[in-house]
């Protein structure tokens, strides 16, 4: 069993990355940024002792060093999986709310490591199919989207809008993360996780209604009936169950073969129709408050290759029924 740092924990994402580590038997220590949020940790896992189950605290991530007493540890860490970054669009600030943490964050880590552990052979990065999918040509329903593309976007595409500074704070963390590894040459490889709408149980004792994960908030809002008049579009037509993420977070510090690689995780197309439909039949008080239009897939979308995530890490995706079925109960148990 390994001894891991994760970032983040308390993180929809992370959350499930730390129960796939603690289930498998290894040992985590995983930052946080205040006491408080390390309790609900303790509170969500109560059956794990410190020696299973510990935290250190990073008040904030884009400072300069914050990592550096995290990745210190006895006994020594073998994997670190680096989860924290910012992803909301209640933003004020692209570059001091997005791009810094993001970039400060990743790069900050991987220095940490270098200095000061290194017992670390495996380094896994979540990014996201922000930092693959080129926005602005549009669905390229011709073209097949997979590891080998990168999001184009500049810094100046980055402050149009908060979608945008997201996008560009995704791509330019990882590809920051790639050069430090062409440049600095550690003793550690990385691999990067590339997942595009995420969506999920929650852990309730972790979330409220009003700080769901973006993706789960569509969900929400069909239970509480803010869709009656029509099924908004999707954006993003292809997604993940963040279970199989969080299997594929592991599977890449476990496997010598998934060492300096992106993975594209995608279980495949959705649509919000399909969602719809899925809760009407699964929540029938509220089937009268979803609309029946609106939502569909598009015509003409792209392709997508996830070949490598099932070949390299083993991954056999939910399907979007299992999904909406698993994260209604969980999302009512907070008051949806």
């Amino acid at each position: 069993m390994a001894r891991v740092l994760l970032t983040g924990g308390s993180g929809f994402i992370a959350v499930h990355v730390l129960e796939a580590l603690l289930t498998q038997g290894h040992s985590v220590v995983t930052t946080v940024r205040s006491e408080a949020k390390a309790q609900m940790l303790r509170d969500t896992f109560p059956d794990y002792g410190t020696d299973k189950l510990d935290f250190a605290i990073v008040a904030d991530i884009a400072e300069e060093g914050a990592f550096d007493e995290a990745v210190k540890s006895d006994p020594p860490f073998e994997w670190v999986i680096h989860t924290a970054s910012p992803f909301h669009f209640n933003i004020t600030d692209t570059k001091k709310d997005l791009l810094d943490p993001a970039i400060i964050g990743t790069t900050g880590i991987l220095k940490a490591i270098k200095k000061s552990a290194p017992s670390v052979k495996r380094v896994i990065i979540t990014s996201s199919f922000a930092a693959i999918l080129s926005p602005k040509i549009g669905n390229r329903p011709d073209y097949t989207y997979s590891e080998k593309d990168w999001n184009p976007t500049t810094e100046e595409d980055a402050i149009q809008d908060p979608p945008s500074g997201y996008r560009a704070s995704k791509t330019f963390a990882e590809k920051a993360a790639w050069d430090f590894i062409e440049t600095e040459k550690p003793n550690f490889t990385i691999s990067t996780m590339n997942p595009p709408m995420v969506f999920g149980p929650i852990h309730p004792k972790l979330q409220t209604l009003d700080t769901l994960n973006t993706s789960n908030q569509r969900i929400r809002d069909m239970m509480l009936g803010k869709s009656q008049d029509e099924i908004p579009a999707a954006g993003v037509y292809v997604w993940v169950d963040v279970r199989d993420l969080a299997v594929a977070h592991v599977r890449a510090a476990e496997r010598p073969s998934a060492a300096g690689k992106r993975f594209f995780v995608t279980a495949g197309y959705y649509s919000n129709r399909e969602i719809a439909d899925i809760i009407r039949e699964q929540l029938p008080d509220v089937a009268s408050k979803i609309a029946t239009k609106g939502g569909e897939f598009p015509e003409g979308y792209f392709q997508y290759d996830n070949s490598r995530t099932k070949d390299i890490l083993g991954i056999e995706f939910r399907s979007l029924k299992e999904m909406v079925k698993d994260t209604i109960p969980t999302l009512q148990a907070i008051g949806a």
